[in-house]
């Protein structure tokens, strides 16, 4: 009898606990409904607010951005301010699997994402990212402590560009230098004496 009294116990602190997680899981979905229309829209404040106060976010340039002034500042240097480089950016956010708990207040979220980035000068850059983001739960909400992004280094669309214009300036070189000795070589036999 005991023995059944023990499993039923578990069996009751497990279920008990599984809806702890889902209710956790919930609140963390929300978070990132919150935050994905405001990546999208441009909306600055609402971003921030998702931000815990001393968080700390790895850019896809590998610039660090601390605490939430920080974010915002960057933010407005890339995006507003005068001079800046991008003209919009879109993404869409993709989830490996369900964040990893540590705790009641502490989790790791990570995943991929689809970015578009339209820059000043007219090029559009499509970008493929993972993403890691450390969260917290801070005064009964889930905010984001940090998170780091980046893109491979070795396979992206800006050095795609890079490639096709080394290729292209080798073979408008090769043709210059071609034409040059044409030119040279055809001067050279036109003059009396120069054979």
């Amino acid at each position: 009898m005991k023995k059944y009294l023990l499993l039923i116990l578990l069996s009751a602190a497990t279920l008990a606990r599984a809806e702890e997680n889902k209710a956790t899981h919930d609140e963390l979905r929300a978070l990132r409904d919150r935050l994905l229309p405001a990546l999208n829209k441009g909306d600055l404040e609402t971003m921030v607010s998702q931000l815990a106060t001393n968080c700390v976010v790895t850019w896809q340039n590998g610039e660090v951005s601390r605490g939430r002034d920080g974010f915002r500042s960057y933010y407005n240097r890339m995006m507003t301010a005068p001079g800046h480089i991008v003209e919009s950016f879109s993404t869409s956010v993709k989830v490996d699997e369900l964040t990893i708990l540590y705790g009641d207040n502490t989790g790791i979220a990570f995943g991929s994402s689809d970015d578009h980035f339209k820059l000043k000068g007219g090029l559009d850059v499509p970008l493929k990212d993972r993403w890691t983001a450390t969260l917290v739960k801070e005064n009964g909400r889930w905010l984001i402590a940090a998170i780091h992004t980046s893109a491979n280094v070795f396979d992206n669309p800006l050095l795609a560009g890079a490639k096709r214009l080394t290729v292209i300036a080798a073979v408008v070189t090769g043709i210059a230098g071609l034409l040059v000795g044409w030119l040279i070589g055809g001067r050279g036999k036109g003059k009396p004496g120069s054979q």
